[in-house]
């Protein structure tokens, strides 16, 4: 993923007043709502609740860059904006960097982006930064559930704490990028340009999905404006009106040639849409016909481009190294091709996804305990690298939670019964901790094989159902106040370790407290 920049003094181009966009809005370490552009950017207090806030100390800069909130615990394996979102919906994210030497150390951290469980990409501001700009990202998503989260880590080359100024959170109409299935990919922006343009980027209001179309200007090709308006309605992608007004063209009988995006490309796939539309007033004669080629391979035999516009994408399209798109006129066409904007986003595969049980019970006992690790928001399992703190799950393409160590992380609260729903977990350490309340029915946890629940406060009686657990090896539970002696279904269990404290011994028991 490639990163973009803003200049630090931009102007925006204004149309019509629209409703506000839907999404969230972030001006990330500011206490208060800023406007820019004709939408609110409010605090990102309620969205997260670690990292620090400051202030940059520099003249003309846009409100979204002037404050930002930074990460500098480094035990932490992830830091997460999450969000209220509606199930089975699709969003545009983007992620606003401006470094502004807030740390002293003059050298922008490098780290890690990632969507849910998905490793989104590397941020490196260092070159935008050295010119004096910011950078931005963006991906389209699909969320299956209620929540999105956006998180921050470090990687193997982040030397002090990550950061970040702006965070955009877009809902999209369902048509939108619809060629690529979003259960199974996500769209990471390389590029999103309108053609001929020497001016100002493209933005809300003039695209209604608060989208950035940067100007890209090519003085080897004629610029051609626009006549008539197009209707976005009429494309799935719905492009703003404006990025239609201006473009590429070349005379009747020529190939356009134009190489974009105008830097080299990692080998993988890539999501493609190209728009154009014809250039003069509307009249039976306003149409040009051409094909389209990318690296030499067809990407659309026959273009029929009138003034209401036309719209060509490719959903998974190879692209390695320098792209170069080839529009040849066809014959009979009364004029030569033309080209107005276009986008290409990497596609990326979603990694897995963690069993949706192990998440419920996760959330459930983050709800039931204080104070949990910091890290304990977003996605528990993935990425792997990334998991939550004390969480160690499989690598298989459903994840799931196999072990689970909390201890003496000076926990209180209970142990909510919905634990019982971790199957697949082999090892469950919570001991050395302040947990209160009955122990919970274990019995659905088949595979585990460690107990540890010593040194609690955990009350009530030790259950009986902690028998019908086949593969349990140990069990600690001394130092509690629980009431009661041990079952004898569970001093009857050969290969089991029991450790518990002497009130809980029955008299007969030769297993001793350790």
């Amino acid at each position: 993923m490639l990163p973009f920049f803003f200049f630090l003094l931009l102007t925006f181009s204004i149309s019509q007043a629209l409703p506000p966009p839907r999404g969230f809005y972030l001006n990330c370490g500011s206490p208060s709502t800023t406007k820019l552009n004709e939408i609110n950017y409010t605090s990102d207090r309620g969205f997260i609740n670690v990292g620090n806030t400051t202030t940059i100390k520099q003249k003309d800069l846009l409100p979204i860059l002037s404050t930002l909130r930074y990460f500098p615990d480094k035990s932490s394996r992830k830091h997460c904006y999450n969000f209220p979102v509606a199930k089975n919906s699709k969003y545009l994210i983007r992620t606003t960097y401006y470094y502004g030497n807030f740390d002293g150390k003059n050298s922008p951290p490098v780290f890690d982006q990632i969507i849910g469980g998905t490793k989104w990409s590397v941020v490196n501001t260092s070159e935008d930064y050295s010119k004096g700009q910011s950078s931005y990202y963006e991906i389209v998503v699909g969320v299956p559930g209620r929540t999105l989260s956006v998180c921050l880590a470090k990687n193997a080359k982040t030397l002090s704490s990550p950061f970040i100024s702006a965070l955009d959170v877009q809902s999209l109409e369902d048509t939108m990028y619809n060629s690529t299935d979003l259960g199974l990919y996500k769209l990471s922006l390389i590029a999103r340009n309108s053609f001929g343009v020497d001016g100002d980027m493209i933005s809300y209001p003039d695209d209604q999905y608060n989208r950035l179309w940067q100007p890209f200007s090519d003085k080897k090709h004629q610029t051609v404006t626009s006549q008539s308006s197009v209707n976005p309605l009429d494309f799935w992608n719905i492009p703003p009106a404006k990025a239609f007004m201006e473009g590429f063209r070349v005379t009747k009988g020529k190939a356009l040639e134009l190489q974009w995006p105008p830097f080299p490309l990692p080998a993988t796939k890539y999501y493609i849409a190209l728009y154009f539309q014809d250039d003069r007033s509307p009249s039976p004669l306003s149409w040009r016909a051409f094909g389209a080629s990318i690296n030499g391979a067809t990407f659309s035999r026959k273009l029929n481009v009138s003034t209401n516009g036309v719209m060509v994408y490719s959903g998974q399209w190879p692209l390695s190294g320098q792209t170069t798109i080839t529009l040849t006129t066809a014959k009979g066409s009364p004029m030569g091709a033309v080209i107005n904007a276009g986008e290409v986003f990497q596609v990326i595969p979603i990694g897995g996804a963690t069993n949706i049980s192990d998440v419920t019970a996760l959330e459930d006992l983050l709800e039931s305990i204080d104070e949990p690790p910091v890290d304990w928001s977003g996605d528990p399992c993935l990425p792997l690298p990334n998991s939550w703190t004390g969480v160690t799950c499989s690598k298989e393409k459903i994840t799931k939670v196999i072990s689970l160590n909390l201890t003496n992380r000076g926990l209180a609260g209970s142990l909510p019964p919905s634990i019982s729903n971790m199957t697949a977990l082999k090892d469950l350490w919570l001991g050395k901790n302040k947990l209160t309340g009955p122990i919970p029915d274990l019995s659905p946890m088949t595979r585990l094989e460690t107990l540890h629940l010593e040194d609690n406060q955990f009350n009530g009686s030790i259950p009986e159902s902690l028998a019908q657990l086949p593969n349990l090896r140990i069990l600690s539970i001394k130092n509690n106040k629980l009431q009661g002696t041990i079952p004898s279904a569970l001093l009857q269990r050969k290969g089991l370790t029991i450790q518990a404290s002497p009130e809980n011994m029955a008299s007969t028991n030769n297993t001793g407290p350790s």
